[in-house]
């Protein structure tokens, strides 16, 4: 969960949640959806400025999820909250009786999820493996 320091803005319009700015001693942090912090220290303005700029279109984009074993899934986000984040294996959208998997994680989220590195238009079964 945000700290109760933490600021919630929203995206003028339709108050979509960008983030939140949090204080960081004399200035302030832009943090993202996912919880990570998205600037270092800087002022109110710019720190909102950031996550205007960030926006959300991430959100929609190929991520990977690295487990303890080393195991890296290519994965898609179901859920972007306050108290959790859940992933769901990549399955192109497929439609059938068997469900991808999913993972819930904390809020905020690991280091374990992080951008798709491998090449997004190439659907590889065993890449990460």
């Amino acid at each position: 969960m945000p700290d109760e320091t933490w600021v919630e803005h929203r995206r003028s319009g339709d108050r979509e949640l960008l983030g939140w700015v949090r204080p960081a001693g004399e200035g302030f942090v832009a943090v993202d959806r996912l919880g990570r912090d998205l600037t270092g220290p800087l002022d109110w303005t710019d720190a909102e400025d950031a996550l205007e700029a960030h926006g959300l279109h991430w959100l929609a984009e190929l991520w990977q999820l690295t487990h303890d074993d080393g195991t890296v899934v290519r994965v898609r986000l179901v859920e972007v909250s306050p108290t959790r984040v859940v992933v769901k294996q990549d399955d192109l959208n497929a439609v059938g009786e068997e469900a991808a998997p999913t993972w819930t994680l904390p809020f905020p989220a690991p280091p374990a999820l992080a951008p798709f590195a491998g090449d997004a238009f190439t659907f590889d079964p065993g890449w990460g493996r």
